[in-house]
């Protein structure tokens, strides 16, 4: 026969119940941890710093400017320097500044201004003989002063701290060249026709220029960046600029009274060179 549980069994339960519930209470709670931090962003403004080298085969060649010039130029006298190629290279540093937009974690856009001060320089000589008896040498030399780009960036970010990109924009540069045609001979060399003359002696320059000024043209690259912090990134970049080709004109030195300077121009190519440098941006 079953019995129903006395109301003293029923209070001791109740009793014992409340005070595990009181001793639960009393038990040290754990403390929340910190949040986790906030994703890394790229966007917003930047300014930096770098330093590399630049890169790149020249091509040169020459023609007259005057009937005079025309004549000593022609196959059979042999004034005429034959082309030549040489090499540019030279240390490049500056500054740089632009803005990032990450639209989505794995991409950003941005637009990048850098204006860089260059020793990219070369030089190249030919070498010839007027009629058979007259050696000369024409030589030229070229350098780049300074150069800068206005570029758009297109970013992949494989992990929210490593930016790789490409990039591509407007480019421009300063360049400064001069030029001589010198008389190698023992005796000395004079040309008068048309109205046009000049007058070499012997191991003397004959002609002679130089020229200033600001080429432009375009820029192609890419690179990697890598965020230390939220502040600072570096970075490697390879970079590849084209500027407009251009001539300098050589004028004689000295000439027959009343009569126009002879001339010929130093003809060069496009000036295209490759940079590789690295930098560091300070992020705002």
């Amino acid at each position: 026969m079953l019995r129903r549980p006395s109301a003293l069994v029923i209070a001791s339960v109740c009793t014992f119940a409340l005070g595990q519930m009181a001793s639960a209470a009393d038990l040290p709670r754990k403390a929340p941890g910190p949040p986790p931090p906030p994703a890394y962003s790229w966007t917003g403004f930047y300014v930096g710093a770098n330093v590399g080298g630049g890169w790149g085969d020249r091509d040169v060649s020459y023609s007259p400017n005057d009937p005079l010039m025309v004549f000593l130029f022609t196959p059979g006298e042999g004034g005429a320097p034959p082309p030549a190629s040489f090499r540019s290279s030279g240390v490049l540093g500056g500054v740089q500044a632009g803005y990032n937009w990450q639209f989505n974690p794995s991409w950003l856009v941005g637009i990048e201004t850098d204006f860089d001060w260059s020793n990219v320089k070369g030089s190249a000589s030919s070498v010839g003989v007027i009629e058979t008896v007259a050696p000369y040498t024409a030589t030229v030399h070229e350098r780049l002063k300074w150069f800068g780009t206005a570029r758009a960036r297109l970013g992949y970010l494989p992990m929210p701290n490593v930016l790789a990109y490409v990039t591509g924009g407007f480019a421009y540069g300063r360049i400064e060249r001069t030029g001589t045609y010198t008389n190698n001979s023992t005796g000395p060399l004079v040309g008068n026709i048309g109205g046009f003359s000049f007058i070499c002696s012997a191991f003397a320059t004959c002609f002679a220029g130089s020229q200033r000024h600001t080429a432009v043209g375009w820029t192609l690259g890419g690179g990697l960046e890598y965020a230390i912090d939220r502040r600072w990134t570096v970075k490697a970049e390879y970079l590849y600029v084209s500027l407009d080709s251009d001539s300098m004109t050589e004028t004689a030195l000295l000439f027959a009274p009343g009569a126009t300077p002879a001339s010929l121009n130093a003809n060069f190519d496009r000036f295209n060179f490759s940079v590789a440098r690295v930098g560091a941006n300070y992020r705002f």
